[in-house]
């Protein structure tokens, strides 16, 4: 049974990148379907912008039928802080495809600047490490090579990032690096052309709430991610809401996948979501789809 489900890795590692050639470096950095929820994985300067502190949760299954899938779980928590000029984060993530696997643990500092009546712009750093584990003994290859030998451990790969968010009540702009640094993941004893680095992911995010009455609104948002050496990702979300408190919308990952999700907002603090990928490449014969689910819950800390 071992030996099929690693059969089967590669055979999705193999169609995944006739799909797309950018699938397993673009990994690196998870993409989120409920991104919008989300902001502070990728951008630093979004950490306080909000009135009220918030925790966020989010578990991400993709491509759930194939084995080794690609498997992510985040933690997030935002504050401003009583002088409501600085805002903090701090932010955990694991991620998971196949025999890799990588934990990033991440402080964010932000700063704010009224820069109209309306508008603020907050500008931001993060700072924090990852480890990384390459899991190539429990590979099984046709002609052995010395590279599978033993595991592949990064446990210190320290990054920093930047940020800057303007935003209004209803409206907002990002711009963000998270990760400045190229950090090489191979193993230290072996030579080898083929290294692995973290790449420099470039994000731009905008997004604006619609009030057309008290009972109905709709939110829109998009993102854009800029990688070296891969094609550009764009996504388009769209939610329509009942009394702010029952949103139903869809997600289009242009070249890859659209998505149908809805949130529900059960009290003042929490809000629950889920949404549901369906594939467009050529890998949506192999794959049933892809879960994701957020919970949210303000919480204040320095009031």
């Amino acid at each position: 049974m071992k030996k099929i489900k690693i059969i089967l890795f590669f055979v999705s590692f193999v169609l995944a990148n006739l799909a797309n050639p950018a699938l397993i470096l673009a990994q690196q950095d998870p993409l989120y379907t409920q991104y919008m929820d989300n902001l502070l994985i990728i951008n630093p300067a979004f950490a306080g912008s909000k009135e009220n502190g918030n925790v966020l949760l989010v578990a991400r299954n993709q491509w759930v039928s194939l084995p080794n899938s690609p498997i992510t779980r985040s933690f997030a928590y935002q504050t401003p802080t009583a002088n409501k000029n600085v805002g903090l984060g701090f932010s955990v993530m694991f991620d998971k495809i196949g025999p890799q696997k990588q934990t990033g643990v991440y402080f964010d500092y932000s700063y704010f600047l009224r820069v109209s009546e309306n508008y603020k712009l907050g500008m931001g750093l993060k700072g924090g490490v990852s480890f990384y584990r390459v899991s190539l003994t429990d590979l099984i290859t046709i002609d052995p090579d010395p590279i599978y030998s033993q595991d592949i451990y990064k446990n210190f790969l320290p990054n920093i990032g930047v940020g800057f968010f303007l935003f209004s009540d209803d409206t907002y702009f990002g711009l963000s690096i998270p990760k400045l640094i190229e950090n090489t993941i191979t193993r230290d004893d072996y030579e080898t052309e083929y290294v692995n680095r973290q790449k420099i992911h470039l994000y731009t995010v905008a997004g604006k709430k619609f009030e057309l009455n008290d009972d109905f609104q709709i939110k829109s948002n998009a993102m854009l991610r800029f990688v070296k050496n891969t094609p550009v990702s764009f996504q388009l979300t769209g939610l329509a809401g009942f009394q702010n408190k029952f949103w139903v919308g869809g997600m289009v990952r242009f070249g890859d996948s659209f998505a149908l999700m809805t949130q529900f907002q059960a009290t003042q603090k929490m809000l629950i979501g889920y949404s549901y990928d369906f594939t467009t490449s050529e890998l949506n014969t192999f794959s049933s789809g892809t879960h994701e689910i957020m919970f949210s819950y303000d919480l204040n800390i320095f009031k």
